[in-house]
């Protein structure tokens, strides 16, 4: 005789919205501006002549692998994943948290090699000065979001 299937738990908080609903509730209405943000950090690097590898490296790594992974965690969002994990919310505060110390120190990498560049092509320095400005943005949208899912 099989045994009946164990109930379906679902351990989602109950105050997380589904859908596009998520886009413009706090704390989850930060995703969009850490992935817009985020974007114009790695492709605004990208576009520079990179006086320092091992600094503007790490930027690289910091801003594009934050860029990925903050999609996934949007669409496990969209798509409902989260239901399935307990500690859902914890992990969501913890790597973001993480994530802004981790930009903190990109950003601040990022400001020298703005400062490096003063001496060469004004365009170069131009599209640092914005790659720093736009990695302290995100810097704060990321602390902002860790936070607010974690007081939420």
């Amino acid at each position: 005789m099989a045994s009946p299937d164990p109930q379906v738990t679902s351990y989602a908080p109950s105050d997380v919205p589904s859908g596009i609903a998520l886009l413009v509730t706090i704390p989850f209405a930060f995703f969009l501006p850490e992935l817009i943000f985020g974007f114009l950090v790695w492709t605004l690097v990208a576009a520079t002549h990179v006086v320092f590898p091992l600094l503007q490296g790490w930027v690289m790594y910091v801003s594009l692998t934050s860029f990925l992974i903050s999609l996934m965690f949007l669409l496990s969002y969209l798509f409902g994943f989260y239901k399935r994990f307990e500690s859902w919310r914890v992990l969501d505060s913890l790597y973001h948290g993480t994530t802004g110390i981790l930009y903190m120190s990109a950003a601040v990498l990022q400001v020298h090699a703005t400062i490096v560049s003063e001496g060469m092509d004004p365009r170069i320095y131009y599209i640092n000065t914005a790659a720093s400005f736009f990695a302290f943005i995100t810097t704060l949208l990321y602390i902002l979001h860790a936070f607010s899912i974690y007081y939420h």
